[in-house]
């Protein structure tokens, strides 16, 4: 990957960007007709698709300034866009296919220069159209097995993992999913933002649950220090780009060493929120029952997939020594199942109490009916989070997942 540079940062409009890209990039031909566009959807960062007219070739240029695009109250490192150049040029030898391509890097500009995705969809804009993916589950457990267990101490060795920790620090964005995720969204926070008609059901039933509190308290400490894999970090359906037959993983800025489980759960939980959208979108008939069992089924397969190949790799790859020990391998996996379910839980409880929510639940129209989805989610994500010692197989996961949304 070359890294390219310019004098001084600034903020790039999309002029900006299309001299970037003729003056920086040595990607485009000198007779190209570039036009821009800024296509960023995101909470944090600028991201310009550059096209040659001429020729039809893009990229995608991702700037990274030092505040959150979804609030100024969040100052962050650029050094986020370092990480996530490296963490997709890593992720790309692990688990080749699943990440676009990168091209460069630019310190000063805080930019990166990635494979142009426009023939896939975001993930999320899919499933809100009521598309589905039958080679999603088999793609993602593959991503996630190979990102995940190929960067922990069972398979690394020790003091290369250890560097890699180190590298992939990340104490800026950690703090604000340590915030958003696994701490305001349980107690009454200024920052919350809560649709009205929820709002008395939050208080009751997730702000006065001490023991749902005190179970937040041992997850918060288990993400702050737990150096398992090298995670994605934000694995929702907005940061997946997808078409039938391929899968792309991309926004990996919160990248750090965490609990394997967040990856997962996140996963889960947000095609939670797309089960939900299509149970009080679709009208009643064969087609909502189609989409809300794909995407049942697309749960229940992530869990067993995940499952089975995280053992036959863990087989084929581990080299700790330990690893070998009769049982261990089983309780690790239960343990990463655990976390799964956890943050699945913590997922659907912030996205619906907490400043960042999800166009599943904020694009149903019906005031009566996003009021109803939303204490799907958050009575799906306490059970997650109470339950999860028990949850080990798909099936449970599916299973409460199915009962909550019928008693609603």
């Amino acid at each position: 990957m070359e890294t390219v540079f310019t004098a001084e940062y600034f903020t790039m409009t999309e002029a900006d960007a299309v001299e970037y890209a003729k003056t920086r990039l040595g990607i485009f031909d000198q007779s190209a007709e570039l036009t821009c566009k800024e296509i960023g959807d995101g909470n944090l960062n600028f991201v310009f698709k550059v096209v040659d007219e001429l020729s039809g070739k893009s990229v995608i240029i991702k700037q990274a300034g030092p505040v959150a695009r979804i609030s100024d109250e969040f100052k962050l490192s650029p050094d986020r866009n370092r990480i996530e150049s490296e963490i997709l040029d890593l992720q790309y030898k692990l688990a080749p296919g699943f990440v676009p391509v990168m091209y460069g890097y630019d310190p000063i500009m805080n930019c990166c220069v990635m494979e142009d995705l426009s023939d896939h969809e975001i993930m999320r804009t899919a499933l809100l159209k009521y598309k589905k993916f039958p080679l999603f589950a088999d793609h993602i457990t593959t991503y996630m097995v190979n990102t995940l267990l190929l960067t922990t101490d069972v398979v690394m060795e020790h003091k290369e993992k250890k560097e890699l920790v180190k590298r992939f620090i990340n104490p800026e964005l950690c703090e604000i999913t340590e915030d958003l995720v696994y701490t305001e969204p349980f107690f009454d926070c200024e920052r919350n933002d809560i649709f009205p008609a929820t709002r008395a059901f939050v208080v009751e039933n997730i702000w006065s649950d001490k023991e749902l509190l005190l179970e937040t308290a041992k997850l918060k400490q288990e993400f702050m220090t737990n150096a398992q894999s090298l995670l994605h970090g934000d694995l929702h359906t907005g940061s997946v780009f997808i078409k039938e037959d391929s899968t792309k993983i991309i926004d990996p800025e919160f990248a750090f060493y965490g609990p394997a489980g967040y990856d997962v759960g996140n996963v889960i939980a947000n095609l939670t929120f797309a089960l939900v959208n299509a149970k009080f979108t679709m009208e009643d008939g064969d087609a909502r029952d189609e989409q809300v069992e794909y995407l049942q089924n697309t749960i229940l397969d992530i869990i067993d997939l995940f499952k089975v190949k995280f053992i036959k790799v863990w087989e084929e790859k581990a080299t700790e020594r330990t690893a070998g020990y009769e049982g261990f391998k089983e309780h690790y996996l239960a343990n990463v199942l655990k976390d799964t379910s956890a943050v699945a839980g913590l997922e659907l409880c912030r996205r619906i109490i907490g400043i960042a929510h999800v166009k599943d639940i904020t694009t149903i129209k019906d005031g009566k009916k996003r009021a109803a989805a939303e204490k799907v989610c958050l009575t799906v994500g306490k059970r997650f989070i109470m339950e999860r010692d028990s949850l080990m197989e798909g099936a449970d996961f599916a299973r409460i997942i199915k009962e909550t949304v019928e008693n609603f």
